[in-house]
């Protein structure tokens, strides 16, 4: 290994050739600090040009650009104290926190991969995460101390726990945990020396597991600058913006397509619970104008009876994602925030996660889709036999291909290279292309319900029922039928003191529908099963109703 701390000789400059591989890497290595590009140089960068702004708000706590460096700083510093080198795996169980946008941005600057724990999970599934991924730490809220309680000496790979007081001084309830503030302090707040690279691994998610165990997608400093970069442009950003980030951020889509793009274009974030009148009264107090949600969440809100009462003048940006709108919604939703440009992401973890943007511009003529790709992506659909579908109209399942897509499946390369195959990623969602080569996401593959021999896209039946008024949200799965073998079934939410019949929902579908795409049965429900991040769980949903046509 060449000695990179002296002058380069005069020989060494003579015969550098930056097509031989060794040279590059020795360069690369030798100016890496003077060049490099990575997560960790993200709010040091932006402190240095605003130092004195606020860069995050949490309740009343509120962090400049400097303060927010030096605390990331520290708990960089904190965690290599407890052992921790590059590349080794930190896990965090925790709310929308400042502790957890600190362990996020420390891990980054120490080199290590972050991963953010599902509070959703229980017992079992956090152990799996963690003893899969052999994180060396755990961090864990004290909230949600009790999911873990019982599972603590069945994590072996965990050297040490760190405790996150949100309950107003509570004391870590077992000695073998330290406490996150007086852990930080004592170490300190200068930038730790560690050599990164773009190319580096920053991030661990686990995906959710139905037919098999959790999937944990590695994701590089390169797939989420690209995606940063991307967002920022597409999603039309800027440093004056004031953020509301309610939706978890442990998921990906409430982290790397708005917390970290507003840090780094130097704007502020608002980090809170996902309580919807809270939103509302955040978003009119601190004049936010941009703000994030599924669709789900989106109904929610304008159902709200606290909606008209708060001055919402100041939101001049909307963006969904994570599960498609219906068209009905997002009509009312443009009409009621006239002032609002509403923009549309649509993309999985393994793409850090935005794969294609609808543009505020484009919401009212591409009504119901997806856009196309974003800045730094390619995106095509591909028959079952993986050709390209060049023909519009024709589903097909949404590939996509750039510098956002993930470095592996951890420990699964079959998995790895199935969901790569051919250079492209592939998404396990079903769309078609208009001749403006925009994307309209049909359904999930694992969503599309086969009844009697023909195909139903559960979006297509939903779309249709969101046409009554009195409907607040509506879920179409499919379950077992002893003679269609799957029956196109819908589970309704009635908005709030309406009274809806199955024969009137069934009456509408007969006729925006095809007779066999018109529901067997309707459901009416108070509440439809979600994620934290307001994803409808539809498997949860077959499981429930999967007696619905038996006896």
């Amino acid at each position: 290994m060449p000695d990179t701390t002296r002058p380069l000789s005069q020989e060494e400059r003579e015969r550098f050739n930056f097509l031989n591989q060794e040279n590059l890497a020795f360069l690369m290595n030798r100016y890496n600090r003077v060049n490099r590009w990575v997560i960790a140089d993200m709010v040091r960068r932006s402190a240095y040009h605003y130092p004195d702004k606020v860069a995050l708000i949490f309740g009343e706590q509120r962090l400049t650009y400097a303060q927010l460096e030096a605390a990331a700083n520290r708990t960089a510093n904190a965690l290599a104290g407890l052992g921790v080198q590059k590349y080794d795996r930190v896990a965090i169980l925790a709310h929308n926190t400042i502790h957890h946008v600190l362990t996020w941005l420390g891990c980054c600057k120490l080199g290590a991969v972050y991963l953010a724990i599902n509070y959703l999970l229980r017992g079992k599934d956090i152990t799996y995460c963690i003893n899969h991924s052999g994180s060396k730490v755990f961090i864990v809220e004290d909230a949600l101390f009790p999911l873990v309680a019982e599972v603590l000496d069945q994590i072996p790979t965990v050297q040490a726990l760190v405790w996150s007081d949100q309950g107003a001084g509570q004391p870590p309830v077992e000695r073998r945990f330290l406490a996150f503030d007086a852990w930080m302090a004592k170490a300190p707040a200068t930038e730790p020396d560690v050599l990164l690279h773009i190319e580096d691994p920053c991030q661990m998610t686990y995906t959710s597991g139905t037919e098999s165990l959790p999937k944990g997608v590695i994701i590089s400093n390169q797939a989420l600058l690209a995606q940063y970069m991307g967002a920022i442009i597409d999603g039309g950003y800027a440093t004056g913006d004031i953020n509301v980030n309610a939706l978890p951020i442990y998921h990906c889509a409430q982290r790397d397509v708005f917390l970290n793009p507003i840090f780094l274009t130097g704007g502020t974030n608002i980090l809170m619970a996902p309580d919807i009148g809270q939103i509302l009264a955040t978003i009119a107090r601190h004049r936010a104008n941009m703000f994030f949600a599924p669709p789900t969440v989106w109904i929610g809100i304008l159902r709200h009876p606290e909606f008209d009462r708060h001055d919402l003048t100041c939101l001049t940006k909307c963006y969904y994602g994570a599960s498609i709108m219906p068209v009905e919604v997002l009509k009312e939703l443009m009409a009621r925030l006239p002032g609002c440009k509403v923009y549309n992401y649509y993309g999985q973890t393994e793409l850090a996660p935005y794969h294609t943007i609808l543009k505020a511009e484009d919401a009212l003529a591409k009504l119901g889709s997806a856009g196309m790709a974003g800045l730094n992506m390619e995106t095509r659909l591909e028959d079952a036999e993986n050709n390209p579908i060049a023909e519009p109209g024709l589903p097909g399942e949404i590939c996509g291909k750039g510098p956002h897509a993930m470095i592996m499946y951890f420990k699964d390369p079959d998995k790895t290279e199935a969901a790569m195959q051919g250079g492209w990623f592939h998404s396990g969602d079903i769309g078609v292309m208009d001749p403006d080569r925009y994307i309209t996401v049909v359904d999930r593959k694992k969503d599309m319900i086969k009844t009697g021999g023909e195909n139903v896209a559960t979006r297509e039946v939903e779309e249709a029922i969101y046409l009554d008024k009195r409907v607040q949200e509506v879920a179409v799965v499919g379950v077992p039928h002893p003679k269609w073998v799957e029956a196109v079934t819908a589970v309704v939410v009635p908005r709030q003191g309406e009274i809806i019949t199955e024969q009137e929902i069934l009456a509408l579908c007969q006729k925006e529908l095809a007779p066999f795409k018109t529901p067997k049965r309707v459901v009416f429900v108070e509440a439809l099963p979600k994620t934290p991040t307001g994803k409808i769980l539809k498997r949860d949903m077959r499981k429930s109703y999967q007696e619905l046509f038996k006896g």
